[in-house]
């Protein structure tokens, strides 16, 4: 502990920003967590104004602050007017549906609550007062009322006061000790505490004034809306006439940590009767449903499988009248992301992976048709009105950058800048698509990004990244923790395989990684190495490190007793050590139960097959271990265990360990704290 502290004020001090001007040069950690933020674009009916949120950093007090700001979406040459005022952290904008308001999320009076500001400009103004925090809303489409999701106790009901009051006997008792019955204990990063997302609607006050109650709405329903921990209010909707709500749940029972059950239910606005369940046929994941205008249909997403989280979400079409139901796209092999529908109702926009970029589409109701509306990169947020769309995109050289147009002829135009007009100094390393046979013969993609300051016929050290999921990607997009360009910016070329398990390839190509952990992928993973070499001659083969995170950080674990011939050190970020305790220990054990075919008592033979804990008497190549307490998905002893190994056997090791972090890495210094730490450790074996 006292190295570390020594070490500590060095390390802050190395990662403050860089002064303006400073020489060109790569993307620095400090400047990646310093970077503002552009998201959630979101347009008025009339598609003339464009209102998006602003994160800043407050690199010295570890915090960042987010600001609305609204810009004519009409006119290339506005500049865009803030919307929020400095010292307020705003989230969740919605317009009003007569295009006067936004709506949005603040905590700045104590607690989070519902505010509105203008829309041409003005003061924000206080709409709800409620006792308990507001999530997340929806308001209804008469601008009369609002959907709320508030944080309730289930013996506490519709009564507001005594959701306030169970509270407070909480904050007065004197003994600290828990009794739970059933699972959830603990979810993602927070304990249970005996509280459930429940769906109130409240009417919207004149102006001037606040509302303080609520009424339940499907109190039938036990269970989270919007789910946790990353739900929101795409879980739940209004009817075109303000009548009914529609919302996704699932019941919060004993099965609840090891079912994908979710199920649409409608219910009356005012909580005058009971919420009727939709889909209950189906036991595998209904969500995200959108009424059609005249309101006779109810469009959502659906699984087939229960149990499955990474099971293809088609596009379904519900008649209400009857409950008939068809899927929309049964020809696309896509997974769709959500529902937006055009004004006159007959086609669904949405976003979904496709062979490593993230595009927006449009498909058509009637036919099932898909067309691709905006690719070249990961398109993370969009919004049509009246024939215009507001978008956000990202890749591999930028963080979100905000667009207009794209529709019905209109030139594609940038709102906001991207982050080489921010960063004028950096310069980012080139990529490229690559692509090579993989297991079974199957085609498999992968992406190599350049060092920053590549010249022909040189060879530079090399970062192998695994990406975690497994049902994910590393394709062409940006991300603010495990970013290629930071490594691209200190002077090391990067490797990145999209291996069986993969998202955005069809869904037999995502399927193929379950109960398959450790054979298919690092077969993928070692001829892409093997492809990704042949290929690019400037990858210097006897300088490289692996690095990867949760499942990624599974792989490198598993690569350590199984494949470490290559690599010249390791990282492991949250990684599974001991795959028959993650079958005990994780949170949602529907996971670990479908990836290994059933429970670790049922099928224990499966946990162990692929199990990297089995193999350490394999393992030589150093490694940096990186594990957060607050990491429920992959504990924290899963690190401490894979430390214990190391340093037991040897083995030259280091662990970084964050009391305050859950599976990510999110408060600034600790991101720069995180990147230093690797870097640091990548420069001891692999040099630069």
């Amino acid at each position: 502990m006292s190295l570390r502290h020594a070490l500590l004020p060095l390390m802050v001090a190395a990662a403050l920003p860089l002064a303006a001007g400073a020489a060109p040069h790569g993307l620095q950690p400090e400047e990646l967590a310093t970077l503002d933020r552009f998201s959630s674009p979101v347009l008025t009916p009339d598609g003339r104004t464009l209102v998006f949120a602003r994160r800043v950093v407050d690199f010295d007090a570890n915090k960042a602050s987010t600001a609305l700001w609204a810009q004519d979406a009409t006119n290339p040459s506005a500049k865009p007017r803030r919307l929020t005022p400095d010292g307020w952290n705003v989230n969740s904008p919605e317009i009003s549906h007569d295009g006067k308001r936004v709506y949005f999320l603040s905590s700045k009076g104590g607690s989070s609550q519902l505010y509105a500001v203008p829309t041409s400009g003005g003061s924000p103004a206080q709409v709800t007062a409620l006792p308990m925090d507001v999530g997340s809303f929806a308001v209804s489409p008469d601008d009369a009322r609002v959907a709320v999701s508030l944080e309730a106790y289930p013996d506490c009901a519709a009564d507001l006061a005594c959701n306030a009051k169970h509270a407070e006997r909480k904050d007065l008792k004197k003994t600290s000790g828990v009794v739970f019955d059933r699972l959830f204990i603990r979810h993602w990063d927070a304990w249970n505490e005996g509280k459930l997302n429940r769906l109130f609607v409240a009417e919207l006050p004149a102006s001037g004034k606040t509302v303080s109650t609520a009424k339940l709405v499907g109190g039938n329903v036990v269970g989270d809306v919007p789910s946790r921990p990353f739900g929101d209010s795409t879980e739940f909707g209004w009817s075109p006439d303000g009548k009914s709500v529609v919302f996704s749940a699932r019941d919060a029972n004993r099965e609840e940590p090891w079912s994908t059950n979710f199920d649409l239910y409608l219910a009356p606005a005012d909580g005058s009767s009971e919420a009727r369940n939709l889909t209950a046929s189906n036991k595998a994941w209904d969500t995200g449903g959108v009424f059609s205008p005249d309101g006779r249909t109810l469009y959502y997403r659906a699984m087939k499988r229960p149990g499955f989280e990474a099971d293809r979400f088609a596009l379904m079409a519900m008649d209400l009248a009857n409950g008939a139901t068809r899927e929309i796209d049964p020809k696309w092999d896509r997974s769709a992301d959500g529902i937006t529908l055009s004004s006159d109702g007959k086609t669904i926009y949405t976003t979904a992976e496709d062979m490593g970029e993230h595009p927006l589409w449009a498909v058509d109701i009637a036919s099932g048709g898909v067309t691709k509306l905006v690719g070249d990169g990961t398109v993370s947020a969009f919004d049509v009105e009246n024939g215009v769309l507001a978008f956000s995109r990202n890749s591999l050289k930028s963080g979100d950058q905000l667009f207009s147009g794209g529709l019905n002829g209109r030139p594609v135009r940038a709102v906001s800048s991207s982050a080489g007009e921010l960063l004028k100094d950096v310069r980012f390393g080139d990529y490229e698509q690559f692509a090579f046979k993989g297991w079974n013969g199957d085609t498999v993609h992968g992406y190599v990004v350049k060092p920053w300051n590549y010249q022909k016929g040189k060879t530079y050290p090399v970062a192998f990244l695994v990406h975690g999921g497994p049902q994910g990607s590393f394709g062409n997009g940006w991300s603010y923790r495990w970013n290629p360009q930071t490594y691209a910016g200190q002077g090391y070329a990067v490797v990145m395989v999209d291996f069986h398990g993969s998202t955005g390839y069809g869904q037999a190509f995502t399927d193929a990684i379950s109960q398959h952990w450790g054979d298919r992928p690092l077969e993928d993973l070692q001829k892409g190495w093997a492809a990704a070499l042949k290929q690019y001659p400037f990858l210097n083969a006897d300088k490289a490190c692996a690095l990867g995170a949760s499942y990624g950080g599974y792989m490198v674990y598993w690569m350590a007793g199984n494949w470490n011939q290559p690599w010249k050190c390791l990282v492991d970020h949250d990684g599974v050590f001991d795959n028959r305790m993650m079958g005990y220990s994780t949170e949602e054990l529907w996971f670990s139960r479908w990836e290994n075919g059933g429970t670790p008592w049922e099928h224990p033979e499966l946990y162990e097959k692929f199990n990297p804990v089995n193999y350490v008497k394999n393992w030589r190549v150093p490694m940096l271990v990186i594990h957060s307490q607050q990491d429920f998905r992959i504990p924290v002893e899963q690190g401490i265990a894979a430390f214990s190994a190391l340093q037991q056997k040897g083995i030259e090791s280091k662990y970084l360990y964050f009391p305050d972090e859950n599976h990510w890495v999110l408060k600034p210094q600790n991101s720069v704290l995180w990147h230093r730490t690797v870097n640091d450790w990548l420069r001891q074996h692999i040099g630069q």
